[in-house]
């Protein structure tokens, strides 16, 4: 009996679909708590090539929720691990992987090479990069994100809204994992919603999870979900670039504090108050933030748009 005998049975699937997966090339970025039940559910489900991107090494106080791994696994680069895994699950698939960080640089000819793009990154800088390349490549793109007992997974690009869409101001909150904390269960949930749509894309299911939003609480035990086909494109966004692309040209800003960074990014960073671009007297200049996730270089920039009339980039430590 053939592996997939069971899916197969699906009128969804059938032998089409099974081919139709068997051809399927899929990006995912980040191989820790979201790819933990992404990965072994689309190797299973027989996806033919799988790209796995991470620039980590397992940690002992990620494995409650990033269950590909084990203890033994610890210091290990986690997309060879994960690669590892699925491939024990099924030898038919191709696995590649790349231990390198997403960014503005790569990402377009990464995304260029497959079908779907899952982003399971814990990035602020990553979602929206993937986001920018999938637009402009018109790939669709899976995105998920979760925090403390609750998350969200969505299907953007492709066709649908992109992410910047339906989430056009910085984050509220600059919470992460490492700092709120979240519980391994609604990580694996939401991970296996994000698959599920994966393989609805692939499978040309109607209708199309491209333009849906599921969150779901795991305090309550609620889930709503939304679509949002005709949210309409920022007319403006702030870019992520890498720090090899800042040049002396530009007014760079270090946002961060000596003590969170004793060396700035850039030897001709700034390092102080926002305020110093006031000072500036060529505002037609490229004015780049830093910090560690781009997410205060992004709520500055929402303040200082107003006065600066030239271009406007972040720079997120953490991914460049």
């Amino acid at each position: 009996m053939s592996r997939y005998a069971r899916q197969m049975i699906l009128p969804e699937v059938g032998v089409s679909g099974q081919a139709r997966l068997s051809g399927a090339r899929v990006l995912v970025v980040g191989a820790g708590g979201l790819a933990a039940p992404v990965l072994p559910l689309l190797a299973g489900a027989g996806v033919g090539h799988l790209t796995i991107v991470d620039p980590d090494e397992v940690a002992l106080s990620n494995l409650h929720r990033q269950t590909l791994f084990a203890e033994g696994d610890c210091g290990r680069p986690k997309a060879e691990v994960a690669a590892e895994r699925c491939q024990a699950l099924n030898s038919e698939i191709t696995i590649s992987t790349k231990n390198q960080a997403l960014t503005n640089l790569n990402s377009q000819r990464i995304a260029s090479q497959v079908d779907v793009i899952l982003d399971c990154a814990d990035s602020y800088a990553a979602s929206y990069t993937l986001s920018d390349a999938c637009r402009a490549l018109g790939k669709p793109l899976i995105s998920a994100s979760v925090l403390g007992l609750s998350g969200y997974v969505g299907g953007f690009c492709g066709g649908a809204p992109s992410l910047r869409a339906v989430f056009s101001d910085a984050p509220g909150s600059g919470a992460s994992c490492a700092t709120a904390g979240v519980l391994g269960p609604v990580v694996g949930m939401v991970g296996a919603l994000q698959a599920q749509m994966a393989l609805s894309v692939i499978l040309g299911l109607n209708p199309s999870p491209l333009g849906q939003m599921v969150q779901f609480d795991a305090r309550t035990m609620r889930s709503s979900t939304f679509r949002f086909d005709d949210a309409p494109e920022p007319n403006h966004h702030f870019p992520f670039v890498s720090v090899c692309q800042l040049t002396t040209d530009d007014l760079i800003i270090e946002l961060r504090s000596p003590d969170e960074a004793p060396e700035p990014i850039h030897p001709k960073a700034l390092r102080g108050s926002p305020e110093l671009v006031k000072t500036e007297p060529n505002k037609n200049k490229r004015l780049a933030l830093c910090c560690a996730t781009g997410l205060r270089a992004w709520r500055t920039a929402e303040k200082l748009q107003p006065d600066w009339p030239g271009e406007i980039v972040l720079v997120a430590a953490s991914t460049s």
